[in-house]
């Protein structure tokens, strides 16, 4: 199928005689009189069929110059239009140093994009009468002419693509800040986040819920005084501090289990605090915890160094005298009379 020498005379003859193994050709079985008639024939059919093969060689190599012919006139007309076809403004230019455009100039200019597009419509009028005129041309069945189409359908691919990228309306870039210089703040992936002000270690943490599968490669983290930044994939995610922060003292680390972004940036100012305990509110915690934050809280004693309290000297004597109150309490245990065998040893010291 699709060999040329099909359309040979004598083409099914001489396959019948050169392969006396073959037993079908062409979906038709080859019977045993068809093939002693085909050796018979096969001296004239031979013949018959190189000098077919030389005329068909000869008309190839003719359309293989035809069709370089054609491509190169192609090519040179391709140039030539790329040549006349004025630039982006519908000026064209031929050198860079330029004067600076007269007021006529500006005119066109501002008319330029309406005669651009009678220009395109009008081209674009014309290359559909090529294409139809492409199409309805006939056409051999050689490689050259298949070859040919194929140039001819790309060309229309090529040509489709630019005209749906002028079409495509591009998306303004986001503004991330004003012209006065304010930050604003933008979540354009779309992410989860918490802003958490940590007054114990003075600092602010932002814990941003990234993709937990998405490589870290596609994230940067921009650390400003005022802001952060974070760009996800390309977009911007910003976010204005409640306070000034250190850029450089600041750290991003990433979750191995949830994958989120945490932000740890130090506060410019310094906190100083009363040496008073903050009150503690009253919990449902155990005695045991509860000690244990008592034994945590530092307490710390106020001296007056103008009370100062030094001993009474003059009364060391006087009270080493007197006799203590406990011992003056002091009675001795008396034996029970009602006890008969009881007998008072003095060597025994007292009951207490």
């Amino acid at each position: 199928m699709g060999n040329p020498c099909v359309d040979f005379d004598g083409y099914r003859e001489f396959v019948v005689a050169t392969l006396p193994q073959l037993k079908w050709l062409d979906g038709k079985e080859i019977e045993r009189s068809e093939r002693i008639q085909a050796l018979q024939n096969y001296p004239v059919v031979e013949q018959q069929v190189r000098e077919q093969e030389k005329a068909y060689c000869l008309r190839r190599a003719k359309d293989k110059e035809e069709a370089q012919r054609k491509l190169e006139e192609q090519q040179d007309k391709e140039d030539r239009r790329r040549r006349r076809d004025p630039g982006f403004d519908g000026r064209g230019y031929t050198d860079i140093h330029t004067a600076p455009p007269s007021s006529s100039e500006t005119i066109d200019h501002f008319q330029a994009p309406e005669t651009q597009e009678e220009e395109y419509n009008k081209k674009k009028l014309n290359e559909s009468e090529d294409d139809l005129e492409f199409w309805n041309k006939p056409s051999l069945y050689t490689p050259e002419s298949r070859l040919e189409t194929l140039r001819h359908v790309e060309k229309q691919r090529k040509d489709q693509e630019k005209l749906s990228e002028k079409k495509k309306n591009v998306k303004p870039a986001r503004t991330l800040i004003t012209e006065d210089g304010k930050a604003l703040n933008v979540n354009e992936p779309k992410l989860d986040f918490s802003l958490k002000d940590d007054e114990e270690r003075n600092q602010i943490i932002v814990d941003l819920a990234v993709y937990r599968y998405m490589d870290t490669s596609l994230i940067e983290v921009d650390v400003q005084p005022t802001y952060v930044r974070v760009m996800v994939k390309g977009k911007p995610f910003q976010l204005v501090l409640p306070a000034e922060v250190k850029p450089d003292s600041s750290s991003a680390k990433r979750s191995q289990t949830t994958g989120h972004l945490v932000i740890c940036m130090p506060k410019v100012e310094e906190v100083i605090r009363g040496r008073t305990s903050k009150p503690v509110k009253a919990t449902s915690n155990s005695p045991r915890e509860q000690t244990k934050e008592r034994s945590k809280q530092a307490e710390k004693l106020e001296v007056d160094p103008s009370k100062h309290s030094y001993p009474d000297v003059t009364t060391i004597v006087q009270e080493k005298s007197h006799r203590p109150r406990r011992l003056a309490s002091e009675h001795k245990v008396m034996p029970s009379e009602e006890d008969a065998y009881f007998e008072d040893n003095p060597e025994v010291p007292p009951l207490i």
